[in-house]
């Protein structure tokens, strides 16, 4: 193994050859994501598609080639739905046996009108308590989402506050006055 891997080194290749060489000699895979999606009352995104045995599910899809994996959720959910998103963190990641990796993030809701597609017919945001029958583990993504968003919120107020400090204590300090 180490004569190829000071042959690969040595070799005159640019990095857009060795991953192209790279892509040819490994396995692929089919990296498929899915999104938890909240609105500003901390309701979940769930969509009915046309497909599936279980008609309500989380919003995902699958990526094409190059495109990373924040970029190819929102726009899945933007061709699907016509909703805009903001991706916000990962949730988890997980390989399946197919050849498929899975990988879950959670967002928040933008803007956009819902505009039906061949793929899904129906959305609602609904609150985690009321949740529909779902594919089963989506349920486990929702309950990480739900606490990783939790620590998100906490730490954006916390960035809010910091921020505003410095302005706080300026106006308590006494004014200089012009000489």
């Amino acid at each position: 193994m180490k004569p190829l891997l000071k042959l690969w080194k040595k070799l005159p290749f640019s990095r857009a050859a060795r991953v192209f060489i790279l892509k040819i000699l490994n396995d692929q895979f089919i990296i498929g994501v899915t999104g938890v999606i909240f609105n500003d009352k901390n309701q979940i995104l769930v969509l009915k598609h046309t497909y599936r045995k279980v008609p309500w599910s989380l919003p995902g899809g699958y990526l094409k080639a190059d495109e990373h994996p924040k970029v190819g959720l929102a726009r899945e959910i933007e061709e699907e739905t016509g909703f805009v998103v903001h991706i916000i963190r990962i949730i988890k990641t997980k390989a399946e046996k197919d050849g498929r990796l899975d990988i879950s993030y959670f967002g928040e809701y933008k803007s956009g009108k819902f505009r039906p597609s061949a793929e899904v017919t129906n959305y609602r945001f609904v609150a985690v308590d009321k949740l529909p029958e779902l594919i089963e583990d989506q349920y486990e993504q929702i309950a990480e989402a739900v606490e990783r968003k939790k620590l998100y919120d906490r730490q954006q107020r916390w960035k809010f506050v910091t921020h505003k400090v410095p302005h706080f204590f300026r106006n308590l300090l006494p004014k200089k006055h012009d000489k």
